[in-house]
């Protein structure tokens, strides 16, 4: 009996990985992407935000950064191309801007961003770059920027269309019938 739970416990684990990994190729559902993590103080007391897919903002004195965009649109590319695009950003607070974390919502997106602190009235930039291999029609995907901003996490996204690479046709076979 035991054994049998083991089995299915198992089983169940490979087919919820085996979901995961097939949504990640699939369409990404705009409304779904711009749902918000769940975030939770870890007390009263403390600033600190506790995410399991963002890091916890700097300690201390908070700032306020400005994108000169938050949303880029890269139009159509095909499957396979990988796009790339560079957010400016202004430290607009009194403070300087610690960046702690930016974190694609998949692994298709990836993002560079300064580790040094950026002075108030300096410019920074985040590099994203998105690998469209595997993904077919409408992107959505969202970056999120965790820093010592109120609130701690921006989002940044960049959009666009994926054309699937054609599969060559295979040839058909005809046998004829007899009469």
């Amino acid at each position: 009996m035991l054994k049998n739970v083991k089995l299915g416990l198992l089983a169940l684990a490979m087919g919820a990985t085996m979901v995961a990994c097939q949504n990640e190729g699939e369409n990404t559902d705009a409304a779904a992407n711009d749902a918000a993590p769940a975030v939770q103080p870890v007390s009263n007391e403390s600033s600190s935000l506790v995410n399991d897919q963002a890091t916890a903002a700097p300690a201390g004195p908070t700032t306020t950064i400005t994108f000169d965009e938050s949303e880029y649109n890269f139009g159509t590319v095909d499957a396979g191309e990988v796009v790339e695009h560079t957010y400016t950003f202004t430290n607009t607070g009194a403070e300087p801007l610690v960046i702690s974390n930016a974190k694609g919502s998949c692994g298709c997106t990836v993002p560079d961003w300064p580790k040094e602190p950026v002075m108030p009235g300096q410019t920074g930039e985040i590099r994203v770059k998105f690998d469209s291999k595997n993904k077919n029609n409408t992107q959505r995907k969202k970056v999120t920027i965790t820093a010592n901003t109120e609130p701690a996490q921006t989002f940044l996204y960049i959009s666009g269309e994926v054309k699937g690479v054609a599969k060559p046709a295979q040839p058909v076979q005809v046998t004829p019938q007899a009469q």
